[in-house]
């Protein structure tokens, strides 16, 4: 039996939360993300189509693929594609609906960036309700705002 006096809670001890957790994704594989570099410095749609089939997980592609859409109905269900990729990764690396996912740390930006695209072209295209969801979710995951805005 340990030495501690009955009226004194033993030591254990404390786990303090510092805030919402944050869900970092992994990384793209190298190889395509400068496959994707390539169609986008070329401003090639065909070529991002080219990576995002050999890997239609890749959120980055779907990003691409929404940058170089033809008009804002293309770029939109590119955007819309990519987002829903990047919740479904979101929650296979522990994310439960709420906490951080920060630009610029790790494989984020990918699924950042369809979010974003999401939100413009909804904007774009008169669904402003779908557009103000996008940027109050967007300012919820990082309230840090998009880099460069």
């Amino acid at each position: 039996m340990a030495d501690t006096p009955s009226n004194q809670p033993a030591e254990r001890p404390i786990h303090m939360s510092s805030g919402l957790p944050s869900t970092v994704l992994p990384l793209p594989d190298p190889a395509l993300a400068s496959a994707l570099d390539l169609a986008l410095a070329a401003g090639s749609r065909e070529q991002a189509a080219t990576v995002v089939a050999s890997a239609p997980r890749l959120l980055d592609g779907w990003a691409a693929l929404g940058e170089l859409g033809r008009d804002p109905i293309e770029r939109y269900a590119y955007y819309r594609i990519g987002y829903h990729r990047g919740l479904d990764t979101l929650r296979a690396n522990g994310w439960r609906g709420s906490g951080y996912v920060r630009w610029g740390e790790g494989g984020n930006d990918g699924f950042l960036r369809c979010l974003l695209g999401l939100q413009q072209m909804a904007a774009t295209i008169g669904e402003d309700d779908e557009a103000e969801r996008c940027a109050v979710f967007l300012q919820q995951l990082d309230p840090r705002g998009v880099p460069g805005a």
